[in-house]
């Protein structure tokens, strides 16, 4: 019996079996720390709505001294010759802290199967606006610019008390997982009120929820 050939036989088993418990372990471990990351983002993961109708009104100010005054589940619009403004109350009712980035307007009804704008066309925020999760806040948005094909489109359908739509760029605390939340605008009767609701989300960083 060659015993030097029966102990490396030996060795190489007992590394095979380690190799193989090391990448079992391994592997344990990605699996873990992907279910601790995708907890830690699911924890931090913003999600916009319309607020409520029994949320207290707030008044929205822009930097040229224009206020707004939206009461809960409803939207302002008002247009002059300087440009146009637009606000809304909205509430966040996902586990992360909500950050604002920017906004794209239609001068229409859109619906969610006609996809958003690029993102190099939104309107960039120049104020930082957060909603704490269970809260509610206010988005706003402001073109000051008459000479662009916008203002034209916006202003006349503000002025004829039409129908808008406002897709709302936001994230979590530390820029990432990006979502665009579709807004429909419905004139109510009094001034330049609006009722508010949603309709689409897209998910920019993340797959989608549902199946296209």
């Amino acid at each position: 019996m060659d015993w030097v050939t029966i102990s490396a036989l030996s060795s190489a088993g007992g590394t095979l079996v380690l190799a193989g418990v090391t990448v079992t372990s391994v592997r344990s471990a990605n699996r873990a720390a992907r279910v601790a990351e995708q907890s830690l983002l699911a924890a931090q993961r913003p999600l916009l709505v319309p607020s409520r109708l029994d949320d207290p009104e707030q008044k929205v100010g822009f930097a040229d001294d224009v206020w707004l005054h939206v009461a809960g589940s409803s939207g302002a619009a008002l247009a002059t010759d300087e440009g146009f403004y637009l606000a809304a109350s909205i509430r966040n009712i996902g586990t992360g802290i909500a950050v604002l980035h920017g906004w794209y307007v239609y001068p229409e009804v859109r619906r969610g199967t006609t996809g958003h704008a690029p993102l190099e066309d939104f309107h960039r925020l120049t104020r930082d606006l957060y909603i704490a999760p269970g809260d509610t806040g206010f988005w706003q948005g402001v073109s000051r610019d008459p000479s662009i094909e916008e203002y034209a489109a916006v202003r006349g359908a503000i002025e004829a008390r039409e129908r808008l739509t406002v897709d709302v760029l936001y994230g979590d605390f530390e820029g990432g997982q990006r979502v665009i939340t579709r807004f429909g605008l419905s004139p109510l009767e009094d001034g330049g009120r609006y009722r508010i609701g949603v309709g689409h989300h897209w998910n920019l960083d993340r797959p989608e929820p549902r199946e296209r």
